[in-house]
């Protein structure tokens, strides 16, 4: 077990999935979303960037393996990322000691780093509610409900609420508000397209920036994405589909199926070292921790 322990959160790495747990004054997306496991799978690389406060813990996620980061569409801000990890200049240490076992642990699992075809983590739980400017944005897993405040315009408020089954809802689209541009959370129904804009858009909030909680907003998006039974939002989070179910067969014995996979491991990593692939460093340190297990 690898753990770091910050002002800004904690993780924690059991060799199979790194454990994020918020700290208590983070942005509120990072708030409402909680603690979470990151399967090690799902996991493209890990950094840690040093500074001359301490540095910055990033985890890199394969491509379209998390709902949020594919509703933020890159539009998070560093401080509302959940893959992030601010680190105090005492915790460099540690913080590299946990760069260095996610990396072993990824080479001696030999995890792709490209994309994925179905998202590998579940996403917010639900019931889950955002938003901000005009009003906000609930969903209960399977209802989403827009309710407006005092600023929303009267092609809004003269319907009053708005109830949309998920089985209407064909996508969702999140845009923060980004300097004078007003951002929106937009959710696309089936047989209907709406050309107005997201302040006299029914089906729409219209975002202002004017709030951190307004960045809540993405987390409704995601938890109605995962959701949703078209394959950008098919969630993989079963083994993957193109490992076919064999029949129940009895158990190996457990020590001698760990030593025989370790030791498959030690020759494929001599294979990478002599092929110029793996550095001496990489090498030795992936060596070193396939030892470590043996």
């Amino acid at each position: 077990m690898a753990d770091i322990i910050t002002r800004d959160g904690t993780w924690s790495f059991d060799g199979d999935a790194i454990r994020v747990v918020p700290g208590s004054k983070v942005h509120p997306v990072r708030q409402d979303l909680g603690e979470f496991a990151v399967p090690l799978r799902a996991v493209a690389g890990v950094s840690f960037e040093p500074d001359r406060k301490g540095g910055r813990l990033r985890l890199r996620l394969r491509n379209g393996a998390c709902p949020v980061l594919r509703a933020a569409d890159g539009r998070l801000k560093d401080a509302s990322d959940p893959y992030q990890l601010v680190v105090e200049k005492d915790r460099a240490g540690v913080a590299e000691y946990l760069v260095d076992e996610i990396r072993n642990a990824l080479l001696i699992e030999q995890v792709p780093d490209g994309p994925v075809d179905g998202f590998l983590l579940p996403g917010p739980s639900v019931p889950v509610s955002g938003g901000g400017g005009d009003g906000t944005a609930s969903f209960d897993g399977e209802t989403v409900r827009l309710t407006w405040n005092w600023k929303a315009e009267d092609a809004k408020t003269a319907g009053g609420a708005v109830t949309l089954p998920l089985s209407e809802v064909t996508g969702v689209r999140w845009l923060p508000a980004i300097g004078l541009e007003n951002g929106s959370l937009r959710f696309d129904r089936r047989g209907a397209v709406s050309a107005s804009p997201p302040k006299f858009d029914p089906y729409s909030l219209d975002l202002w920036g004017l709030s951190k909680r307004e960045y809540t907003a993405v987390l409704v998006a995601a938890a109605v994405l995962v959701r949703l039974p078209s394959p950008e939002g098919r969630a993989e989070l079963a083994p993957p589909a193109e490992q076919p179910e064999a029949a129940p067969a009895p158990a190996p014995d457990p020590a001698a199926d760990d030593h025989d996979v370790l030791l498959r491991r030690l020759r494929e990593l001599g294979e990478l070292y002599e092929s110029g692939i793996l550095t001496d460093e990489e090498f030795a340190l992936a060596k070193r921790a396939v030892l470590k297990r043996l």
